[in-house]
């Protein structure tokens, strides 16, 4: 019974100094992108990895992304899977998605030429990816941002009425794609 007690007090211990942990203090710690657009919410929630001294490693063949076993399908974010979930149905850069949620991730095989892929299966660690489960894939304008940055980011700029982009910048990459509200 004693060894049960302190087993539950150890628990209770490690529960409430985990809960305490400032966020800013995780590698990749949990960001969200909440935009109105047409008068319907679209959310991307992620894990958002930083840079950390390793510019120019992270997107090449030998870079971090590639020891990922989806390379060159890159998780588009860090740990879970980044998550997209749209009150509308949506035209993504000529992609029909209708509402819900569903899972993000990017081809990056073409270092010019980055494709996002919209996936049904939701839910899933990133590494998890299965092609079989793509709703769709969308080019993305792909250029270099003005100065290196540093954490993952993703912005959903509302452009009036029923328009929108999406924007995916880290590193020296951005990608973008238009969003228009059906």
């Amino acid at each position: 019974m004693k060894r049960l007690l302190i087993c539950a007090g150890l628990i209770a211990a490690a529960a409430t100094l985990s809960a305490q942990m400032d966020m800013g203090q995780l590698k990749s710690p949990p960001a969200t992108e909440t935009t109105v657009i047409g008068g319907k919410a679209i959310t991307i929630s992620y894990n958002s990895p930083g840079v950390k001294g390793r510019a120019g490693h992270i997107f090449t063949k030998n870079g971090l992304i590639s020891h990922d076993p989806t390379y060159p399908v890159w998780r588009a974010g860090a740990n879970a899977a980044t998550k997209l979930h749209t009150e509308a149905d949506l035209d993504l850069g000529g992609l029909i998605v209708p509402k819900g949620d569903y899972t993000l991730y990017v081809d990056i095989s073409n270092p010019a030429q980055w494709v996002l892929i919209v996936n049904k299966q939701t839910g899933q660690w990133g590494t998890l990816y299965d092609k079989a489960q793509d709703l769709g894939r969308v080019k993305l304008k792909t250029e270099k941002p003005p100065a290196l940055v540093e954490n993952l980011k993703y912005t959903i700029k509302d452009l009036g009425g029923d328009k929108g982009e999406l924007l995916l910048v880290w590193e020296n990459v951005c990608g973008s794609a238009p969003i228009k509200v059906r």
